[in-house]
């Protein structure tokens, strides 16, 4: 009998919203930095310059890892860090973090994951155009090859984007996150080179890891963050403004990545709405390399109604706000939908393994006078969420692991320091590490799943007949 792979515990965290250092060693400005230093920008005009401090205190946190007895560190690159102002050669001071840092996992048996880019675009490639710049995505292709001739000798595991989603949409059509501009034709000609990076990077990492005879054991990927979108109603009125938000929150990454196209509905909508998508020919097959692995990014869920019609001619919607409990983002906590979200995923883009790659909540922590946070909220949602997930496993997802997010709190992109993810707290003004209840749930449970699955795979053996 065949047994089921490895499932992965882990957890994750980002350059920007952990590391600080922000002018050490060789790293220039990213967006991140600008738009903090822009007045009205971030809550408390707070900034990610010193942050949990991670730089200088990195193999404390490692061994923080270790005791919860993860598999995985999913992190990501800072590119002005690794690639200053996104041109030219790497910078080998500070490569050389990074080197520590894979190092010191391998060392406490612990598996790196690279995200290459978790928002912290240079400030020189937004100077010279962004991600509306088609150039930019070669410029990602160019330091995806600098990173991965770096580390690709110790790391198999290798994320392109992390929910670009985000990059496109609040940080170029909204404007709550860097690099702030608010213009949507910019917008989603980002979201189409932001595609085309990926398809850039992918090709570059392989290409990378052929020419070093580091190929075996590699995974390329993606991560989304992917949102269901439940109609209001049946009627045709909520359906069409559902599909519409699924459209924009969802099919408009899987489609491409998976599938080799954009969904007609939608492209076809924003030519018409004047903010087409600038594909060229041969971009398509770029943009659908083959995925090993899909990150799910999972965090919420919405109902969605059509709303009275706007003048600016585009599709007007709404969420319907439910009877359910809330987290401090008043995001709603709706485990369930994840267990159907990846059951969608494994029927109608069949093909990747998925990870959850982040979830998790921020609630009002209250510590005590020894900074411990009994937050018996945030580990009943990522119980109920553990259990989603493995429900979907158990019903045939091709699910390979489950990341908590975050491994401490941290800077909160707008909200500054004002929310709290982690399962470690982090007292700003002394730096000092407490890991919370949930903390003492997650590693209580990680050990618990390994045995069961364990002994599970000695029932396995002991069915299987003899050859």
């Amino acid at each position: 009998m065949e047994r089921k792979p490895k499932f992965l515990w882990g957890t994750a965290t980002s350059s920007y919203q952990i590391e600080g250092a922000v002018d050490e060693d060789g790293r220039t400005p990213s967006i991140w930095d600008t738009f903090c230093a822009t007045p009205g920008t971030v809550t408390a005009g707070e900034t990610g310059e010193v942050a949990c401090d991670h730089y200088h205190r990195m193999p404390e946190d490692i061994a923080l890892m270790a005791e919860l007895g993860v598999d995985v560190y999913r992190f990501s690159l800072a590119w002005p860090r690794v690639q200053p102002d996104g041109a030219g050669k790497g910078n080998a001071a500070g490569i050389a973090f990074y080197d520590r840092l894979v190092d010191e996992l391998l060392a406490r048996d612990i598996l790196p994951w690279v995200t290459l880019y978790h928002w912290d675009l240079p400030q020189a490639l937004e100077d010279a155009g962004g991600w509306p710049n088609r150039d930019t995505a070669y410029r990602f292709a160019e330091y995806a090859a600098i990173a991965h001739d770096a580390l690709g000798d110790r790391v198999r595991q290798w994320t392109t984007l992390n929910e670009p989603w985000c990059s496109a949409m609040l940080g170029y059509i909204t404007g709550r996150h860097a690099p702030g501009r608010r213009d949507a034709r910019a917008g989603f000609a980002a979201l189409h080179h932001l595609l085309l990076g990926h398809g850039l990077a992918a090709q570059a990492i392989r290409d990378g890891a052929r020419a070093n005879g580091c190929s075996e054991g590699l995974e390329v990927g993606i991560t989304l963050n992917l949102s269901p979108k439940t109609p209001a109603s049946g009627s045709p009125e909520d359906l069409a403004a559902a599909r519409w938000e699924d459209g924009l929150s969802n099919r408009i990454y899987l489609d491409p990545l998976l599938r080799g196209e954009y969904p007609a509905d939608i492209a076809d909508k924003l030519e018409e709405l004047g903010s087409p998508l600038p594909v060229r020919d041969g971009d398509l097959s770029i943009i659908a390399q083959p995925v090993d692995v899909l990150g799910v990014n999972y965090y919420s869920s919405s109902v969605v109604a059509a709303a009275p019609a706007v003048q600016n001619r585009w599709p007007a919607t709404t969420t319907v706000a439910r009877d359910v409990e809330r987290t401090a983002m008043d995001w709603e906590v709706t485990p369930e939908a994840l267990t159907d979200l990846l059951l969608r995923l494994e029927h109608e883009y069949p093909g990747p393994a998925w990870y959850i790659t982040e979830n998790g909540a921020a609630y009002e922590d209250e510590p005590d006078e020894n900074g411990y946070v009994d937050d018996a909220d945030r580990e009943n949602y990522l119980r109920a969420h553990i259990d989603a997930a493995l429900e979907a496993r158990d019903r045939g997802a091709n699910l390979r692991g489950y990341f908590a997010w975050s491994l401490f709190d941290n800077f909160e992109w707008s909200f500054g320091y004002d929310r709290r993810f982690g399962i470690v707290r982090v007292d700003y003004d002394t730096q000092k590490r407490t890991p919370k209840r949930s903390a003492r749930y997650y590693a209580d449970r990680v050990a618990r799943e390994k045995q069961r699955d364990k002994e599970s795979g000695k029932e396995k053996a002991l069915d299987t007949p003899a050859g």
